[in-house]
């Protein structure tokens, strides 16, 4: 069978290895239908993912149809229509044994710690495999794993209904933490440098949008917030100036969600923190995000909307790569089709 394997950065090779096989009772073989080009997987292709190891078979935004069951598997069956969540943990670390298994401290995630979905069939357990509706699109179910980071940062931002939130970034990340901001009633401001991303922001429910390049977004977001500021900053941008700038500009007993792996160091005031009484969390991945999702995406209440913007066939797993790489302004997200 044909797979995506990356030996080190700047390679890309696509080859033929033997299809996997169930060898415990709880596995399941799964048929590979689409997998998402991630951002983390041109992090991994560039050297600039400082979690993944090589050689690695990339990309954990999964979904496919079971086609084999081990005879301890009772929550799939064959035919079934699944999306993969690719974290594997320990159950027993301090952060597992408090509901964080996202955070691990033997953490495995497909496709970066561990070979991933860009082949036509992989094995995993099945606690690792949610159900959708099987008249779901697979271009809707793929962007389950991305729904559930953008559902993980609006949680980890304690966002409700009547907050206001600023989203820094109107990136595929982005997009998906509007949504899923939306979806709990908040007011939601986004920011980016791109007219043509902001647009799409818009359409996809920002209430305010604020072009980065050519505005004073603390004085934009005063402006919008009458002098209040942003009740939740989250920042799908993640580079040091937009961390300090969302400590500056959140409200008073604000929150401030970080996403980012830039190891650079931010110039962060103490001041401000202390005086607002601010909360600043990270978001790493995901923690009981998946059956949220699923839910909403069975009910039609979560659409890509045009996010997905360019498919390609896994015979042409090189031009992808290099067509994300060189046009990312035309790409908001691409998938590889198995079928």
């Amino acid at each position: 069978m044909k797979a995506v394997l990356i030996p080190k950065a700047l390679e890309l090779q696509l080859i033929d290895i033997e299809k996997p096989q169930l060898k415990e009772a709880s596995d399941v073989l799964v048929k590979v239908k689409r997998v998402g080009i991630c951002g983390s997987d041109m992090h991994i292709y560039h050297g600039t993912n400082p979690l993944a190891t090589y050689p690695r078979i990339v990309g954990h935004e999964v979904t496919g149809e079971v086609v084999e069951v081990g005879s301890e598997v009772s929550n799939v069956k064959v035919g079934d229509h699944i999306v993969v969540e690719p974290i594997r943990s320990c159950g027993t670390c301090y952060a597992c044994r408090n509901g964080r298994p996202n955070v691990c401290d033997k953490l495995s995630v497909f496709g970066v710690h561990e070979d991933g979905g860009m082949r036509e069939f992989i094995v995993l357990p099945e606690n690792q495999l949610h159900v959708v509706d099987a008249n779901l699109d697979c271009d809707e179910a793929v962007l389950a794993e991305p729904y559930t980071i953008g559902a993980q940062a609006v949680w980890r931002g304690g966002v409700s209904k009547g907050d206001t939130v600023l989203i820094q970034g109107c990136g595929p990340i982005g997009i998906c933490i509007l949504k899923m901001a939306k979806i709990n009633g908040a007011t939601v401001m986004m920011t980016d440098l791109s007219p043509e991303r902001l647009e799409f922001a818009k359409e996809n429910g920002a209430d305010f949008v604020i072009d980065a390049g050519n505005e004073n977004v603390i004085e934009r977001v005063q402006q919008i917030t009458n002098g209040e500021g942003a009740n939740v900053v989250i920042d799908a941008v993640c580079l040091p100036f937009t961390f300090e700038l969302g400590v500056e500009v959140a409200s008073v007993a604000g929150t401030v969600v970080v996403l980012g792996f830039d190891e650079k160091p931010s110039a962060i005031k103490q001041l401000p923190i202390t005086k607002k009484e601010l909360t600043i969390v990270g978001s790493r991945l995901q923690t009981k995000q998946f059956e949220k999702v699923v839910a909403l995406l069975n009910e039609g209440k979560l659409r890509h909307d045009g996010l997905i913007t360019h498919r390609f066939s896994i015979n042409d797993v090189h031009e992808a790569f290099s067509f994300v790489e060189n046009n990312p302004d035309k790409v908001r997200k691409a998938v590889i089709i198995f079928e």
